[in-house]
């Protein structure tokens, strides 16, 4: 009968605590990486409830702690759910794309097509030419949703593919992100490259390997972009 009480403490101890303690620590420390994010992104309302469940679970997870103060595994486990928590966290926010960027792109070859290209799929450009080291370049500003980041870096690599291009964050943007065409209606790719106006035929030609490319991966391309998973 004692060694059944001594192995159920010892299990509860040892096992079942620090477990909690590390589960708790994972979460919380997930949300405060969340809120972070949050708060460099102005996203108040998001940041304010993050806090809240967040110093709600660390309470839970500190509390038993001190508790238990002479149980070393439960140092290990709230160590090792700290650790966790900022690399959870972290990948959260990549698979949430939350915020806004702006991209520049600079290009020394012209970037006519890929201008002419980007605005009927429905994004705001403004472009501009300039002096660069080695001659006369053209430089595209856009700002996108972060999660259209990847979109828009395969069609600068198809039409311009030794264009350099940087990103900044952007906490504020008094205008709507695009797509500037509505993301419900599907586009038939064929029929949103023919409405480019003075398209010649080379851009055609990327358009079409675009088209193949995607249809050969057994994709389906809609909306007015190429789909993330291209």
């Amino acid at each position: 009968m004692n060694n059944e009480i001594l192995g159920s403490s010892v299990f509860l101890n040892y096992i079942i605590m620090p477990s909690l303690i590390c589960l708790s620590r994972i979460c919380d420390v997930t949300l405060g990486t969340m809120r972070i994010i949050s708060v460099s992104k102005g996203m108040k309302s998001l940041a304010t409830g993050l806090a809240f469940f967040e110093i709600m679970i660390w309470l839970f997870a500190i509390g038993q702690i001190m508790q238990n103060l002479t149980n070393f595994a439960n140092y290990v486990a709230y160590a090792t759910g700290f650790a966790i928590g900022n690399y959870v966290g972290i990948c959260l926010e990549e698979k949430l794309s939350l915020g806004i960027l702006m991209l520049r792109i600079i290009t020394k070859k012209s970037a006519e097509d890929l201008i002419a290209f980007l605005k009927t799929a429905g994004y705001g450009i403004t472009s501009m030419n300039a002096d660069g080291a080695y001659g006369p370049v053209d430089i595209i500003f856009t700002i996108i949703k972060r999660r259209e980041f990847n979109n828009v870096v395969k069609i600068i690599k198809k039409f311009n593919p030794n264009a350099v291009y940087t990103i900044e964050e952007v906490k504020f943007a008094n205008k709507p992100p695009f797509p500037l065409v509505q993301s419900d209606i599907k586009y038939d790719f064929r029929s949103l490259v023919h409405t480019l106006m003075g398209l010649n035929r080379r851009t055609f030609d990327k358009a079409n390997f675009f088209q193949r490319g995607s249809h050969s991966k057994g994709k389906i391309v809609k909306d007015v972009v190429i789909e993330k998973n291209f």
